[in-house]
Order: structure tokens, then C-alpha cells, then sequence
């Protein structure tokens, strides 16, 4: 990989290395635009097979950030960190508060968050080292775990498909196949079964499907999820889940769920409009988390941070419509509607380089330690 290139190619503003071989942190955050504010995004920890995967990753994952939040109409850039390792082995204390002050050395320009292999108590740890840390827990003036959030953007925007597709968003008539059952899916599946929409469920992991059972859904197989003839498939894994292979296979006539990067490649995009299939961006569904956890610039409040969600219902929307007034895809529409706002708003902005004033005003001289 020539990485400089690669950079170019994508495109990223920043790319930073954190290295602590005392305490096995190997790391690397990427910031891929910030005209519209600070990026932020969240710390994935993965046993990565290299380097280069990871750094691919990153780059994949920030781009997206810059998307999601550029298309929710919020005043951040688009950032993510990856933390190389087993995150059912390889954690500690000092590993994330060392991470915590390569974060904070960027002065504000990168925000992190939660996401895959982390969870609230390693936000603990990296918070007692940087301001810079949203999503941490409720007693720090944080917003705590954001997967119900996400759970309940990404339903607003599967009743925005619905009612696209077939003029009616009442879930109690439709089904859905879920396809993970982690925090996000597990939250889902209990929304979904709360407003009476059949649900069907798989994920390798026996327990979290159990408790996907308890909550009424039904389990199937990881590889027959693909094969039923449900309304929604909503991928809430890993991405890449549409691809050549599967789509021959899907049966449904809306993809609308909460995973990142859901389609293998921009053809995959083509192929389910050719199949007359709606996809609902993933980075529009699933913006609640980010929804949520920004509004602790301004100090957290839950019933505003619930009447945000109702506008993803909102910006799918008018992905469909752009989507049908300029005769392209879905996916191109939602890219169209993010560069759009990210090159309007970068006429009267630079791009963000970095400050300390105080952001989040609910934390404001409350002892990190």
C-alpha cells in the first residue's frame, strides 16, 4: 500500500498513528473532512489480520462519519478510530488512557465514541485522559449507551421506506429479517416486537439470539436470513452483506437496517434498484447514535435527543426524492445530498483545526479522575 496515495485517494485530511508498546496500543484515527465541525466517531477495537486491513478500515469507516453527519444536518466532520486487538483479551486500563491522550493531543479536532469491541467502561478509562469523549456514562453528563438510539433512528427510517414502498408505515403489518442481534439489534428486535411487526432474527452468537426468542422474535440460520420473503432485511452486523452472492438470493423489497457500509460496492447499489428493491442508506438510517451522543455539546437532554430521531424519518426521505427527481440510485442520491451541504457550508468555513473552549456544558468542572 503506497499510503500517501491511498490518503489522497480518499480524500482524508489526517491520518494519525498511536503507538505505546508499554502497554500494547496499536492504533490509528482517521480524519477524513472537518468543514462542517469537529469530526467525530467512535473507537472500534477488532483482532485485525494486519495493518493494512485496519488502516483500510479506518479510512472506509471515517468517510462514512463525514456522510452520516453531513446528511443528518449536524455541524461535525467525519472521523473513526480502530484500536488493533482481541477486545475479549487485550484490554486494559492503561492501554485505553494512553490511547485517551493521543486523542486529546489533536486538541479537539477528532471526538470518539463507542462502537464495535468497546463499551462504556473502556469510555471511562479514555475519558479520564481527554474531554474529548462522547457517549460516556449518564453521572459524567454523558448520554451513556446510544444502541437504543440507533435502534430507534433506524426504525424511522424503515417506516420511511414503508411508506415509500407501500403508502402505509404501520409496523404490526410488516416483517422483518434481522440480521445480528448485538446491542443495536437486540434493541430493535425489542422496538419492532413492541409496535407488533413480525421479526426473524440470526446471529452467531446462541445467546444473543435466545434473547431475541424471549423478546418474540423468531431464530433462523446466519445463512437463511438472506432467503426469506420478509418486507424489510435489516443488516445490523458487520457490512458488506449485500453483495454478488446474497443478492440473487433476497426476497425482500426494502433494505433498511443499521450496519455500517451494507453494500459490498456501488454495484451492489445498482443491482438492488435493477431488482426493484428500496435501500435506504445506511448511513441516514443509522445515524440516531450520532444524533444522540451530539447533543452533548449542549448538554444531554433525552426527550430532545428523542424528537432528533424523528428526523432521519425526514432525510430518508428527501433521499428518496432526490433519488426520483434526478432519475439515480438511492445511495448516489444520499452522497449527492451530503456533498451538497459539506461543499455549501465550506464556502463560509475552513476546515475545523482545532480549539479547547468548553463544548460540553454539562461537565464543566467535573473531576475526570
Amino acid at each position: 500500500m503506497e499510503l500517501f496515495d491511498t490518503i489522497h485517494e480518499s480524500e482524508h485530511e489526517q491520518i494519525v498513528f498511536c503507538h505505546n508498546k508499554d502497554v500494547g496500543l496499536k492504533a490509528i484515527i482517521g480524519i477524513h473532512n472537518t468543514t462542517l465541525g469537529p469530526a467525530l466517531g467512535g473507537t472500534r477495537m477488532w483482532p485485525y489480520a494486519s495493518e493494512e486491513e485496519a488502516l483500510r478500515d479506518v479510512l472506509r469507516l471515517s468517510r462514512g462519519m463525514t456522510y452520516k453527519a453531513a446528511v443528518s444536518g449536524l455541524n461535525l466532520g467525519g472521523g473513526k478510530a480502530v484500536i488493533i486487538g482481541d477486545p475479549r483479551e487485550d484490554k486494559s486500563e492503561a492501554l485505553f488512557r494512553a490511547f485517551g491522550r493521543f486523542i486529546d493531543s489533536l486538541a479537539g479536532r477528532y471526538i470518539t465514541a463507542e462502537d464495535v469491541g468497546i463499551d462504556v467502561n473502556d469510555m471511562e478509562f479514555i475519558f479520564q485522559e481527554t474531554e474529548n469523549v462522547v457517549g460516556v456514562h449518564q453521572a459524567h453528563g454523558g448520554s451513556g449507551d446510544p444502541s437504543p438510539y440507533t435502534a430507534h433512528g433506524s426504525i424511522q427510517g424503515a417506516k420511511a421506506a414503508l411508506q415509500k414502498v407501500f403508502g402505509d408505515e404501520d409496523l404490526s403489518h410488516y416483517s422483518f429479517a434481522i440480521q445480528g442481534a448485538g446491542h443495536v439489534g437486540l434493541h430493535l428486535v425489542k422496538q419492532l416486537r413492541s409496535e407488533g411487526a413480525k421479526v426473524f432474527i440470526t446471529d452467531i452468537m446462541e445467546d444473543s439470539v435466545a434473547q431475541a426468542v424471549e423478546l418474540g422474535a423468531e431464530a433462523v440460520g446466519t445463512d437463511e436470513i438472506y432467503d426469506l420473503d420478509v418486507d424489510v432485511f435489516a443488516p445490523c452486523a458487520l457490512g458488506a452483506v449485500i453483495n454478488e452472492e446474497t443478492l440473487p438470493r433476497l426476497k425482500c423489497k426494502i433494505v433498511a437496517g443499521p450496519a455500517n457500509n451494507q453494500l459490498a460496492n456501488n454495484e451492489a447499489g445498482n443491482e438492488l434498484e435493477k431488482r426493484g428493491i428500496l435501500y435506504a442508506p445506511d448511513y441516514a438510517v443509522n445515524a440516531g447514535g450520532l444524533m444522540n451522543v451530539s447533543i452533548e455539546f449542549e448538554g444531554y437532554n433525552r426527550e430532545r435527543a428523542k424528537r432528533m430521531m424523528r428526523t432521519i424519518y425526514y432525510n430518508v426521505t428527501q433521499i428518496f426524492k432526490i433519488s426520483d427527481r434526478d432519475g439515480i440510485t438511492t445511495w448516489q442520491a444520499a452522497d449527492r445530498m451530503a456533498e451538497e451541504r459539506i461543499q455549501s457550508i465550506g464556502k463560509i468555513k475552513l476546515p475545523f483545526m482545532g480549539h479547547r473552549p468548553h463544548r460540553f456544558p454539562g461537565r464543566k468542572g467535573m473531576d475526570r479522575s
